[in-house]
């Protein structure tokens, strides 16, 4: 049997971030990542191998991708392919850390309810900024995250190292996928990653932003199912 299929959603995303995939793979064993408990990269990818088959192919998107990419330094002879969606591995500028700082701020003091509409067009290609059935998926998403598991989000984040150098190791098949229109992680990032990877191919999604799995949710099944070997 194939290895199971393990996705790690990105910031105040859940498994409904990978609900067009999970569908489409639901004949394979798929595991969706908790990763809300913690407040360190480290500690939420120790959690997660913790209950996680003894091997699997790993999926992340965006924070997702940073979590697998400590999932690699931390048992890379547990992955048998890993996709890295809409991530990077830099860490955050200043002016990123920033925003990060703000916005945990924000949810302490004046709650979380407006913080997803705030994040929300950054989040998808222009053309769907005012896509009403997208806002509502992040919107449910965030709101079932909450407030506490996002700041601990955002601090996990905030604290992760830069990964660049150690990319070069990573030695298992490898897919990084960006969307052309992703203004968080734009392609330049994933085309970083791709360069610094050996075993790496590289997919970019025409018409999407930062949440390709949702905003072009066929195109990358068809990327993943081929990249998986999936029927």
């Amino acid at each position: 049997m194939s290895d199971p299929l393990l996705f790690v959603p990105g910031l105040m995303c859940t498994e409904a971030l990978f609900a067009p995939q999970i569908a489409a793979f639901k004949d394979r064993p798929i595991m969706v990542a908790d990763h809300r408990q913690h407040d360190r990269i480290s500690d939420i990818a120790a959690a997660i191998l913790e209950k996680a088959p003894e091997r699997f192919s790993l999926i992340g998107l965006s924070m997702g991708g940073y979590i697998a990419m400590e999932i690699m330094r931390e048992a890379p002879g547990r992955v048998s392919k890993l996709a890295l969606l809409d991530t990077k591995s830099r860490a955050d500028t200043p002016e990123q850390s920033e925003r990060r700082s703000f916005l945990i701020e924000l949810t302490r003091k004046r709650g979380f309810a407006k913080v997803p509409h705030l994040l929300f067009p950054g989040f998808v290609h222009e053309k769907n900024e005012e896509n009403v059935g997208l806002k509502s998926i992040v919107v449910e998403m965030a709101n079932d995250t909450g407030p506490d598991a996002f700041i601990r989000q955002q601090t996990a984040i905030l604290h992760r190292i830069d990964s660049r150098q150690r990319l070069g190791e990573i030695d298992c098949p490898t897919l990084v996928m960006v969307g052309d229109g992703d203004r968080l992680t734009p392609p330049a990032l994933s085309r970083e990653i791709h360069e610094r990877i050996p075993t790496s191919e590289l997919e970019v999604i025409p018409g999407s932003g930062h949440l390709t799995t949702l905003e072009t949710p066929e195109a990358v099944t068809i990327a993943l199912q081929k990249f998986m070997n999936l029927p």
